[in-house]
């Protein structure tokens, strides 16, 4: 069986071999790679993850295949919320913040209508799955632009 750090591995390098693009299950799906601080250890994670594009941000989803636990990533950014993406061969500074109500509500909604699978995800767990916003900061902003033109 593989383990997941092996497969975040593989993952990790077909996305920079491709300018973001992967195959497998993850095939046409927009993927960006999500660098956080460890909560506890201080030290630097790199994560592969679906987004949805929305208004310059880049939304992500805390399913963790609808485990009963959040990932570890979201911890990692609620204690550090500074983090980093690569999108396609662009990396951008970007500030964490997480959705709630409605908003939580309505980027979940769409994310499991083009991606059902989410809400499989949320099926199978009774915790309500935390959708993060990623926004860009700093003099990386202008290259937000190329979050909407990632097709979904």
């Amino acid at each position: 069986m593989t383990d997941k750090p092996d497969l975040n591995a593989r993952i990790i390098d077909e996305f920079r071999a491709n300018k973001g693009e992967v195959g497998g299950g993850f095939s046409g799906a927009p993927l960006l790679l999500l660098h956080t601080v460890g909560a506890r250890s201080g030290r630097s994670r790199v994560n592969p993850m679906m987004y949805l594009a929305d208004r310059g941000r880049f939304l992500v989803f805390a399913s963790k295949a609808g485990s009963d636990r959040n990932p570890d990533w979201y911890h990692n950014l609620l204690a550090h919320p500074g983090a980093r993406v690569e999108v396609g061969d662009a990396s951008l500074a970007v500030h964490a913040v997480e959705l709630r109500g409605t908003e939580r509500d309505t980027a979940f909604a769409e994310q499991a209508r083009r991606y059902p699978g989410f809400a499989g995800y949320q099926g199978k767990t009774e915790r309500v799955i935390p959708v993060i916003a990623l926004i860009p900061v700093g003099e990386d902003v202008e290259l937000a632009d190329h979050a909407e033109r990632t097709p979904s």
